[in-house]
């Protein structure tokens, strides 16, 4: 219920979703925001992919995250809409410290985003893109692992909503043994946790 409130006011009612963005942005640095300063190093500095580098995007990438989300065609974004596509819109989502954005990187090169969205109610949403080339490098599995254990490590839920519709993303998870369908939602969306493995 409170995922599909959330979603129908970020949806129809911009200002109140920015008041609940600002208020959760408040809680969370109050609650969460040191142990997420402990946790991500030491999550970063486990899983790695040789020939790649995995870190926490700075402010001077916001133009190569631009970049990168430029190249994309259009049916890739279709369903991928965390917050919008221009440099204003990234440099505030850089700046909210309930979004923690992150890049995959060849030499110098952008090639892949991920981020995670904290609520303060130990709840986070995940999300990815990778460069089309760069696709079947296991650049994808190395975001997953990343996102999933600062969520994990830092006690939270790790959840996303994605689209029966979105083809590339349902295959990509068809094997997941990690992900477990909460929900249906309304336009053809599955409500997912991703739930971590103690065997």
């Amino acid at each position: 219920m409170l995922v599909r409130l959330l979603i129908y006011i970020k949806h129809h009612f911009t200002f109140l979703w920015r008041f609940v963005e600002g208020l959760n942005s408040l809680l969370y640095r109050l609650l969460h925001r040191n142990r997420q300063q402990k946790v991500v190093p030491v999550v970063m500095g486990e899983f790695n992919l040789p020939g790649y580098t995995f870190r926490v995007l700075q402010q001077s990438d916001i133009a190569a995250l631009a970049a990168l989300i430029a190249r994309q065609e259009s049916d890739r974004l279709a369903w991928f809409k965390p917050h919008g596509f221009d440099e204003a819109s990234l440099h505030k989502a850089w700046r909210n410290p309930a979004f923690l954005m992150m890049g995959a990187f060849d030499g110098p090169q952008l090639v892949g985003y991920f981020f995670l969205r904290f609520f303060w109610n130990r709840r986070c949403f995940v999300g990815r893109l990778i460069d089309l080339p760069c696709e079947g490098k296991g650049i994808g599995r190395t975001m997953n692992n990343i996102m999933y254990h600062i969520g994990w490590r830092m006690g939270f839920r790790v959840l996303s909503t994605i689209s029966k519709n979105n083809h590339q993303v349902m295959r990509s998870h068809a094997n997941n043994p990690l992900m477990k369908v909460l929900k249906e939602l309304d336009n053809d969306f599955l409500f997912v946790e991703f739930v971590e493995n103690n065997e």
